[in-house]
Formats: structure tokens, C-alpha cells, sequence
């Protein structure tokens, strides 16, 4: 399958704006499922500790929403679903091949001790299940108002070709 660079940069776009949503609403999801958990932190405090664990970490939830949006955009419209279920079941497929990964954070997350545990926690199963939907919907969305559905150009009618919304020139030539 051939990429198209523009289907692929707006497919990027949208996928580093879905997972700025996501990390937008991670406290109130917290709130709700009563887990104490964030993906940005997560994933900043594998490179480093202190202040610049969250920056770092956006950054890298933002740009694995890019790639994740990018290869979406190449790959979604071959889905055999609606459109409109294109994006959240990708999004909960993503979830549900990378959750079996939160069982190895504990023995080589090196903030490990400070993480809460994940795997075997089925509220912290619900809301990452939440997150990966959110952003599914959020992409989806976005990718389908950036990227329209390929058509063919219609073929342009004569007769409303022949007409600049004011008459028919032949009307006018008529009239001398």
C-alpha cells in the first residue's frame, strides 16, 4: 500500500490531538475510576526523574499518538466497519494488545515503586480502557474531517456550466 504524505500528516495531526485529549482528562478520570494513574507520567519517568518527567512525557504521548494517527490514517478505511467505528475500535484494539505489558512495569519500570499497580486491577483495566476509547473517538473524528473519503470529481453539468448564477449568456446575445 502506497502512503500519501498529506493523508499521513493530517492522520498525525489528529492522532497527537486525540492523545492531548487524553492527557487533558486524565484527572477527572482519576477522579472517577479512583486509580491514581497517568500515562504521561508513566512514560516520562522511564527517561527521567523530577521536573522534567511530565514535559518528557507529554511529549512522548503526544508524538505516540502521531505515529499511532499516521499509520491509522494509511490503514483505517481498509476496516471492515462503519466509519464512524473505525476509530474507537481501533483505539480499544490498541488497549487490548498492550495490556498484558502493564504486568513487566513492576520489575522494569525504574519508577516502578512509585507507579500504582495496574496489572490485575480491574479498575485501573476500566479506565485505561476509557482512555484508548476516548482517544479512538477523538482520532476517528478528527482523521475523518481532515482526511474526506477519496471520490471521483463529478463530471461538471453543462447547464450549470453554461450559467455564471445570473442567466444564460444565449439570453443575452439574444437580446441585440
Amino acid at each position: 500500500m502506497a502512503l500519501d504524505r498529506t493523508r499521513t500528516l493530517r492522520g498525525a495531526l489528529a492522532g497527537a490531538a486525540a492523545a492531548a485529549v487524553w492527557a487533558a482528562q486524565q484527572p477527572l478520570d482519576q477522579r472517577v475510576f479512583g486509580v491514581d494513574y497517568d500515562d504521561v507520567e508513566l512514560l516520562g519517568r522511564f527517561v527521567t526523574n523530577g521536573r522534567a518527567a511530565y514535559p518528557l512525557g507529554l511529549a512522548l504521548h503526544v508524538a505516540n499518538g502521531a505515529v499511532f494517527g499516521a499509520l491509522y490514517a494509511n490503514a483505517g478505511r481498509a476496516l471492515p466497519v462503519p466509519g464512524v467505528l473505525r476509530g474507537p475500535l481501533a483505539g480499544l484494539a490498541e488497549h487490548l494488545a498492550t495490556w498484558p505489558g502493564t504486568a513487566a512495569l513492576s520489575r522494569f519500570h525504574p519508577a516502578a515503586d512509585d507507579l500504582p499497580q495496574l496489572w490485575g486491577s480491574g479498575a485501573a483495566f476500566a479506565q485505561a480502557t476509557w482512555r484508548h476509547l476516548l482517544f479512538g473517538t477523538v482520532l476517528g473524528e478528527l482523521e475523518r474531517r481532515l482526511n474526506p473519503p477519496d471520490s471521483e470529481p463529478s463530471p461538471i453539468d453543462p447547464a450549470a456550466a453554461a450559467s455564471n448564477g445570473h442567466g444564460h449568456a444565449e439570453y443575452v446575445v439574444s437580446l441585440n
